[in-house]
């Protein structure tokens, strides 16, 4: 059977798959624009995989851009002294960090209780322009994010209240008259 027969089937593949990722931030900021557009040059301009995934993190959503803390940027620079901690997002004060260390840190935005602890450490808060002057090519820096599924949005997805599951209810409030009968007990049905 020749494959002239095979005129009109669908090959099953789709022929115009549209790229979901976006190519430009959907915020009207100004200075983002700007960083976009020196990112853009040098993502094209020099062979630094950094440069590329700096740009492809401008262009996020907020959540797609989750704060990270400054305890938890210490404990990343602990074996890497002397670099600098690149965040596109917010850095976040932590009181449960009582000494700031001499930190090196490169961000989108850093929080008033977060850039005075920082500074009055002895360490620095450089702005991506600055980066970009320092570190055109991402050299002795080190990129790192925060975790996206903290947020508390995140605890409610799924079923709450089906066995096994341990997703987070929506509570008026947690007390002796709230959800404490089915699944919550072996007498009521089940246990989860």
């Amino acid at each position: 059977m020749g494959s002239s027969n095979l005129i009109g089937i669908d090959s099953g593949k789709k022929n115009h798959v549209k790229k979901s990722a976006r190519s430009a931030p959907s915020s009207k900021d100004v200075y983002l624009a700007l960083l976009v557009k020196l990112y853009r040059f040098l993502a094209r301009r020099t062979d630094s995989k950094f440069n590329k995934v700096v740009l492809r993190r401008l262009f996020m959503s907020r959540i797609n851009r989750p704060p990270l803390s400054v305890s938890r940027i210490a404990r990343y620079l602990k074996n890497n002294e002397g670099k600098t901690a690149v965040v596109v997002g917010t850095v976040t004060d932590d009181i449960r960090l009582l000494e700031v260390p001499k930190l090196s840190i490169a961000a989108l935005r850093v929080t008033a209780s977060a850039r005075a602890r920082i500074l009055a450490a002895g360490g620095e808060i450089l702005t991506f322009d600055q980066l970009a002057l320092r570190a055109p090519t991402g050299k002795g820096t080190v990129l790192l994010r925060g975790t996206k599924n903290s947020r508390e949005a995140v605890k409610h997805f799924g079923a709450a209240g089906v066995p096994g599951s341990s997703v987070k209810p929506y509570v008026r409030s947690k007390g002796r008259k709230f959800e404490r009968a089915r699944g919550r007990r072996s007498s009521r049905g089940y246990k989860n």
